[in-house]
């Protein structure tokens, strides 16, 4: 435990509800995306979520995605404002890689398999695979330094539920790929892949979502425990 200053809300505040709106877009554009349009017609069992940017209309995906990311970065520095991570921190780094991930998911096109395979269907989905592993390893390493504050706690245990999920999702696949000499069947077929991504996606995005609401709550506790007077926290 050591002493710090206390949290400045003008960059918490913003940035954590910039966050939770970016991933309530996020969630309402491409569930509505779900139900109607020509991306009603994918199926979400089998088809990934990315194949919605290329459909008529698959800007608004992107938009989605985009918000998503930029809303994810005002939760990282909500969280380095409210003292919850120097910014200079692996848990940052990661987070910040998942940032930059969700930016190149959309820059970069999903390969468009009637056409063939392309070097930015490689990017998207490289940029992708980082993206969805560094977010529940940054929020894992982040809830771990501040395993000993009680304050934490309900958003401590949300983040690791979430975060555990999401790196969960990726069994399957692993399974798959480890098993595919022994079943003949390539492992993109062999599990549901887009049921298994559109459940990892709603974990990560949930995860966003507490860490935005975790720093906006130790802000307001750190204010209501006196403006600019020293506050304990575990965070250093």
């Amino acid at each position: 435990m050591t002493h710090e200053l206390a949290t400045s809300p003008r960059v918490v505040v913003p940035g954590a509800r910039a966050g939770v709106a970016g991933v309530l877009v996020a969630l309402l554009v491409i569930g509505v995306m779900h139900l109607v349009g020509p991306s009603s017609r994918v199926d979400p069992v089998r088809r990934t979520i990315s194949e919605y940017a290329l459909l008529p209309g698959g800007w608004l995906f992107d938009v989605a995605v985009v918000g998503l990311a930029l809303g994810s970065a005002g939760v990282i520095a909500a969280l380095v404002a409210a003292r919850l991570a120097p910014a200079r921190s692996l848990p940052v780094v990661l987070l910040g890689a998942w940032c930059v991930g969700l930016l190149l998911v959309v820059a970069f096109e999903k390969t468009n398999w009637s056409i063939g395979p392309s070097v930015s269907g490689y990017i998207h989905r490289y940029a992708s695979l980082v993206a969805f592993i560094a977010l529940p390893l940054g929020a894992l390493l982040l809830v771990r330094r501040h395993r000993h504050d009680p304050a934490a706690r309900p958003f401590r245990v949300g983040v690791r539920i979430g975060s555990w999920l999401a790196l969960a999702s990726f069994l399957p696949i692993v399974g798959a790929i480890a098993l595919r000499g022994v079943i003949g069947v390539p492992w993109w077929r062999a599990v549901p892949l887009g049921l298994l991504e559109r459940g990892l996606a709603l974990a990560e995005v949930v995860v966003v979502a507490l860490l935005g609401l975790w720093a906006l709550a130790h802000a307001r506790r750190s204010a209501a425990a006196g403006n600019g007077q020293l506050v304990d926290s575990p965070a250093a």
